[in-house]
């Protein structure tokens, strides 16, 4: 396993995404609901800046490695499962939409892992279409961690709509990926069958 500063970064995301959820656990005595919301949202925020630097320094510095290019999108996935888990346990963020996301992050990861055995992960390579899903659903996360007005914006009502924007995104990439690879799919199972 090579080890380097942007892989270590993708470590330390890996490493907050227990705080993201756990800060809600805290006794209201250690933290109020409002700190709570702060702590994550901020928690959050860091870990999402490391996810862009850690991919920007290992192409910068040419410390890219096959280990880092697994590591980075399980990062992503896993904090993202967390908050949204966290978030409808709390009850701002609906069930369905949670099941949406991580329904297809799950489908699509499958998708790209069975695509590159056979040799076609370019295929299933990552779309614009899938960089603005991503881009809503890290600033609705964020904005329903918090869950409080900021500067006169509804935050709740703001990050609600995000991430409903970002489920309606998810289903359309999905779609989009499952298109792309179609042709790959049936000509495998037509040779297998």
């Amino acid at each position: 396993m090579p080890f380097n500063f942007p892989i270590l970064l993708t470590w330390l995301r890996v490493a907050l995404i227990p705080l993201v959820v756990g800060v809600f656990y805290l006794p209201d005595l250690w933290l109020s609901p409002f700190e709570k919301g702060m702590a994550s949202t901020t928690i959050f925020i860091v870990a999402a800046v490391t996810d862009w630097f850690d991919g920007f320094l290992a192409r910068r510095w040419n410390q890219t490695s096959s280990f880092g290019a697994f590591l980075d999108p399980v990062a992503d996935k896993l904090m993202v499962a967390g908050a949204l888990l966290v978030l409808v346990q709390l009850d701002r963020v609906n069930a369905v939409i949670a099941f949406v996301i991580i329904g297809r992050e799950i489908t699509i990861s499958a998708l790209r892992e069975w695509m590159a055995q056979i040799g076609a992960s370019k295929s299933v390579a990552v779309s614009s279409l899938g960089k603005i899903k991503t881009t809503a659903q890290m600033v609705a996360i964020p904005m329903l961690l918090y869950y409080d007005m900021l500067f006169g914006v509804d935050t709740k009502m703001l990050g609600s709509w995000l991430l409903l924007v970002a489920a309606v995104l998810t289903v359309w990439s999905m779609f989009y990926y499952l298109r792309k690879a179609w042709p790959l799919i049936k000509e495998t199972t037509d040779r297998m069958g």
